[in-house]
């Protein structure tokens, strides 16, 4: 039984962090979001509903300054307010800003912004557990072994995830007839609108596969998805 205690306790660590997570992340969105009312952005958003046999898509502003999409465990979306003043000022394009949307949508379509609480909860617990074992065998050494095998997990776990989400986006942008040119202009000056911002990096884009990579996979999708003549 011995033996088993630090799985036990890394086990229920990983249930109380994602209970805390989960109560913490929706007190935080509820706290500084308000709903987004724009017309262009509303017409948009109506097109990607009708495409989903939707009665209409809500989308909130989260009142925080980075570039992000936001889609939260209950099924919620969100834009950042960095975004949006983005797209008020004219440097991103109210279609641009419907395929971070679109984006977020095929997260919760595809469940991984639940999975990702468990998953947070589960690495912690994992995190927990490794370096309580290993810390018995390299001491000193332990917790930090532990905590980059958990972060390797992570990243490509989100980096899988990128990439089901960018293909959901990318077929709901052309069943709405908005198409595809919007989503992948958007990840080709994101680099330009981090410099605007003294180099703060969207915190979608961590951890997230390299720009160019997903900007090649929607181009095949858009090639293989396109019918020949």
């Amino acid at each position: 039984m011995l033996k088993l205690t630090p799985i036990i306790l890394a086990l229920c660590y990983g249930l109380a962090m994602y209970l805390f997570s989960s109560f913490r992340l929706r007190r935080e969105l509820d706290d500084k979001s308000t709903e987004l009312a724009d017309p262009r952005l509303k017409t948009l958003t109506d097109r990607m509903a009708a495409a989903l046999d939707l009665p209409r898509i809500r989308v909130h502003i989260y009142e925080v300054a980075p570039l992000n999409g936001l889609a939260a465990p209950d099924g919620r979306i969100f834009i950042t307010r960095g975004f949006y003043d983005a797209y008020r000022a004219g440097q991103v394009s109210a279609e641009e800003l419907s395929s971070v949307i679109a984006h977020e949508l095929g997260h919760v379509a595809m469940g991984h912004t639940r999975r990702r609480l468990i998953d947070f909860s589960g690495q912690n617990a994992l995190r927990t557990a490794l370096a309580m074992v290993l810390a018995r065998f390299i001491p000193g050494f332990g917790a930090m072994i532990a905590n980059a095998l958990a972060s390797l997990l992570a990243a490509r776990i989100s980096r899988g995830d990128e990439f089901e989400a960018d293909a959901y986006a990318s077929a709901l942008l052309m069943k709405s007839g908005i198409g595809l040119a919007p989503q992948k202009s958007l990840f080709a000056k994101l680099d330009a609108l981090t410099d605007n911002r003294r180099g703060v990096t969207p915190a979608w884009l961590m951890s997230h596969p390299k720009t160019e990579d997903r900007i090649a996979a929607i181009e095949r999708n858009e090639v293989s998805w396109t019918p020949q003549d």
